[in-house]
């Protein structure tokens, strides 16, 4: 018994001393969040590997999309922080690992729908993160004096344009897709996440009174495991130990519903065929849930 004990206690000391990221050890502020060399060759800081499943070893399988409201409280940690000018580096949303990984060229496999057949590029998603328009006055300003701003005399002061960047506060939702498996080899149902899409409005209808919510892009989510993993999410029960979001996800540690589920109908949407009975859809996602874990419970009867 002793021995447990000592032996948990030397984890969880060490887990404690590699989350803080040398913050008891900084003599400087740009000391934080920096490992030693010593630290760096003795961390062993990657993803868990998926482990290979033969195509003969998926005895039932069902693909389900599902949608993860970030109003709700479980799901914050996915959400913020929102505002990042006054928090720490290492503290960042969902969707800001997303984007600056794609807008560094980390993130490649970005796409335009949930099966993966059009990649897509920062370049040609610009026009939705990024919204630049000459205001009225500015338009009247123009008009006053159409020469000089044609011939390059006068430059439109900043005054007179509209600018709007799409931030991690516009996040609505998260929608995911993922593949439900009964692995026969050993005898349990699991879940592989597929791929992951950020829900918001286009950055001109910011503001507006009536948004349209659009899939912004979904990208391909066991190509960016190794990105998500050096990001960390807070843990709201313990800052000095964070969950990286490749644990987050992958464990299910959120709320989401199915809107869908792969069927004969084109893979049709639950609110297609329930239309304009919010209870009823609810209703219909538990059913699809229901489904796939009876399927398990099922197994172990004779």
């Amino acid at each position: 018994m002793i021995k447990n004990v000592i032996i948990a206690s030397l984890f969880f000391c060490g887990s404690v001393a590699m989350a803080q990221s040398n913050l008891l050890n900084a003599k400087v502020p740009s000391e934080i969040g920096k490992k030693t060399p010593a630290q760096l060759n003795s961390d062993n800081d990657k993803p868990l590997p998926y482990g290979y499943v033969h195509d003969r070893d998926v005895l039932m399988g069902k693909t389900t999309w599902e949608i993860i409201d970030l109003d709700e409280r479980i799901n914050f940690p996915l959400y913020y922080p929102i505002d990042t000018s006054n928090i720490g580096k290492d503290r960042r949303s969902l969707f800001d690992v997303l984007l600056k990984g794609i807008k560094s060229g980390k993130i490649t496999e970005v796409y335009t729908d949930s099966y993966f057949n059009t990649k897509r590029t920062f370049k040609d998603m610009s026009s939705s993160f990024t919204y630049i328009d000459t205001t009225n006055s500015g338009k009247e300003e123009i008009n006053n004096y159409p020469e000089d701003y044609k011939s390059g005399k006068k430059v439109l002061d900043i005054q007179y344009i509209n600018k709007k960047e799409l931030g991690a506060i516009d996040v609505s939702d998260y929608k995911i897709k993922g593949f439900w498996y009964f692995d026969k080899r050993q005898s349990e149902l699991k879940y592989r996440l597929i791929g992951i899409c950020p829900v918001s409005p286009e950055a001109k209808e910011i503001g507006a009174e009536n948004q349209d919510f659009i899939e912004l892009f979904w990208v391909y989510f066991p190509a960016v495991r190794d990105i998500l993993h050096d990001a960390k999410a807070f843990n709201n029960r313990n800052s000095a130990m964070p969950v990286t979001f490749d644990d987050l996800l992958n464990s299910r540690r959120f709320n989401g519903e199915i809107y869908k589920e792969e069927n004969v109908y084109g893979d049709r949407e639950i609110a297609e065929y329930m239309r304009e009975n919010s209870q009823m859809q609810l209703i219909e996602s538990e059913r699809v849930k229901d489904k796939i874990r009876d399927f398990e419970q099922d197994m172990w009867n004779y």
